[in-house]
């Protein structure tokens, strides 16, 4: 029997990394928003990996941060070891990760959540969306209520029909032993919405107690600490941090996989979803990377509350005799005790070409999805896009005119539109190298890229926006002091100039020549610059990038500038591709199945070809002239 219970703007199905973004966004926003997840213990759950940020994904977690999002707050908040990544390398990769607390993690976020005005949390599984003219009108749940509303989110992560498997067993359960969601699918494939399924996995958890530390190498986090939110000093956040310890697979670790393989659901073929790539399984790891003589494995606490240790880098689904086998055959791990098994766990997710690059299906006006169900993987990824479709759900409630950010602008951008444009037929994974403009999307200028629409939207404050704007007139007046500031070839400088293995100057220079220098960088030189102001550390890491690499930036922002070219030429929403002499076939078919919005997106699509945009290109000056 079913009844009509309380009307909300937006229902957001699902609580994890995603569903909470989505959720917070909405209400914010000041709409009156309902978020349903099968368990309220479970909000913000981190299932598999213990960790916020990594390469790339640093990245995400700032942008999130910078247009108004709660991961990087939440982070800061309940991290036990901080780290930067990749600083032997350029500022563009530079990545930001941190060790979590699991549990006080997801009780910081319930905390948030529970707290936020117009925001109710509510346990429940839907088993349907109610539409009418391919326009939502509500959500029925297991109990037969109904909750009309005006825009679902649907952010289901890896619980829609989930099933863990490891060896010869087989659970219908969502991650870490959960209820799954079983009746949804059935719902959204009258909707005529095309489903995938994807796999994933994570490995053993093992008992602190029985792991010897001696054999392995210790890990520290970072002295001096950078906050992921813009919003919190350095400071504010310290604290005493834990280790995390390195070990490695070896010769006996690889024999005892490969004689088992045949009992690996994997390779067994008991496993139908396709796995992610780029973090696969132990098992794959062996038979793909033959030659590899071994493989990192990385020991991670879980957090303070627990001796769960969470061993990286050895995920699988291998049966459970075999599992004791592989993980003690690691040096450190000899007499190891599991206090979880590791499992592969597949799950339903939609092929995302059918969204539009806001995150609403094409066909069904106020349904929007986000994060693993569309098709990605990670906390991070699946957590931006749960913001953009709480912000864009709730911009078109209001009337107002949706967000979409595009490759130049955010790593956000380029996550969007691979989903949504490219064929994705494994669990999409954010990497640096996927990032055409990553020297201007760096992490450490995110909220210069971002912040000023997270204002526009209304998740910025004005308070945070002003002190954005004091930010960006100090580099720009730095950077125009130290151009100006001549530096004479005195004792004092070549003495410091030698003591920084740099070449004496023959003549005078200015601030900024020697701060090109690879051996130089802008706080070397305080003692010689005699009216330096005092700045932020985050204004005067900015002035060094800027000048550091000055020509790079310029070039490409000059090419971010070609690409914009491309995005602006907006394709009409009623063009028939098939009529479009020129066209390939194939062409036709992706076109009219994506419907870019723009020449830019048409030349991503997998498929077509710059012959096909050449076409394109000519029949829309023509299709422009006759519309005229």
């Amino acid at each position: 029997m079913s009844y009509i219970y309380e009307d909300y703007d937006v229902v957001v199905v699902g609580a994890g990394h995603a569903g909470c973004e989505a959720a917070l966004a909405c209400a914010r926003l000041s709409l009156n928003t309902i978020c349903f997840t099968i368990s309220i213990d479970s909000i913000a759950l981190m299932p598999c990996n213990p960790n916020i940020g990594g390469s790339s994904k640093g990245h995400l977690v700032r942008e999130i941060d910078a247009l108004g999002g709660e991961m990087g707050k939440n982070i800061d908040k309940t991290y036990i070891q901080s780290k930067m990544l990749n600083k032997s390398k350029g500022p563009a990769v530079h990545s930001l990760r941190a060790q979590a607390d699991k549990q006080d993690y997801s009780q910081q976020m319930r905390h948030v959540l529970e707290n936020t005005p117009n925001l109710t949390i509510k346990q429940g599984e839907i088993t349907e969306i109610l539409t009418k003219e391919n326009k939502i009108t509500g959500v029925k749940t297991y109990s037969g209520a109904i909750y009309p509303c005006k825009a679902v989110i649907l952010t289901t992560g890896t619980y829609l029909n989930g099933r863990c498997v490891y060896g010869e067993v087989s659970h219908d359960t969502g991650p870490n032993g959960l209820a799954s969601a079983k009746y949804l699918t059935d719902s959204l494939k009258n909707l005529g919405i095309e489903m995938y399924r994807f796999k994933t996995g994570t490995p053993a958890r093992i008992d602190k107690r029985s792991i010897d530390f001696s054999e392995m190498e210790e890990q520290f986090g970072d002295e001096t600490i950078v906050p992921f939110s813009f919003t919190n000093k350095v400071e504010d956040i310290e604290k005493e941090q834990v280790s995390c310890w390195l070990t490695y697979t070896n010769k006996k670790t690889h024999e005892i996989i490969k004689e088992n393989i045949d009992r690996s659901p994997l390779y067994s073929g008991y496993i139908k979803g396709t796995g992610p790539r780029y973090c696969p399984s132990i098992e794959d790891k062996v038979v793909r990377f033959a030659d590899k003589e071994r493989h990192q494995v990385f020991i991670e606490p879980e957090g303070n509350y627990t001796n769960e240790m969470y061993i990286s880098g050895m995920s699988s689904s291998l049966p459970e005799d075999v599992q004791y086998s592989m993980y003690r055959s690691v040096k450190g791990l000899e007499n190891a005790k599991i206090v979880r098994n590791a499992y592969a766990i597949e799950y339903d997710c939609i092929n995302p070409n059918q969204l539009k690059p806001t995150l609403e299906f094409k066909n069904i006006k106020g349904l929007y999805s986000a994060g693993q169900f569309n098709g990605s993987s990670g906390y991070e990824e699946a957590a931006a896009q749960g913001l953009i479709a709480g912000i864009n759900a709730s911009l078109s409630i209001q009337g107002k005119k949706q967000i979409i950010l595009d490759r130049s602008e955010a790593y956000i951008g380029v996550l969007i539109d691979d989903l949504v444009t490219k064929d994705n037929h494994e669990p999409y994974r954010m990497m640096t190298s996927r990032a055409e403009y990553r020297l201007i999307l760096r992490q450490d200028n995110a909220d210069l890229r971002l912040t000023k629409i997270g204002y526009q939207v209304g998740l910025v404050d004005k308070e945070r926006y002003e002190a954005l704007l004091i930010k960006e007139k100090q580099i720009e007046e730095e950077i125009k002091r130290i151009e100006n500031t001549n530096i004479g070839a005195t004792k004092e400088v070549q003495k410091l100039l030698e003591s920084l293995g740099s070449t004496p100057l023959k003549t005078g220079t200015t601030l900024v020549e020697l701060i090109k220098r690879p051996e130089i960088h802008y706080d070397l030189l305080a003692s010689i610059d005699n009216n330096r102001p005092k700045l932020s550390k985050e204004v005067t890491t900015q002035v060094n990038i800027n000048v550091k690499y000055e020509g790079y930036i310029k070039r490409q922002l000059k090419q971010a500038e070609q690409f914009k070219k491309l995005e602006n030429k907006i394709i009409p929403k009623e063009i028939d591709y098939s009529k479009i002499q020129g066209l390939r076939i194939e062409a036709k078919q992706k076109l009219t199945q994506i419907k870019p919005l723009s020449i830019g997106q048409a030349s991503r699509i997998s498929g077509v070809s710059p012959a096909d945009i050449s076409v394109l290109l000519i029949y829309l000056e023509q299709y422009k002239k006759g519309s005229n």
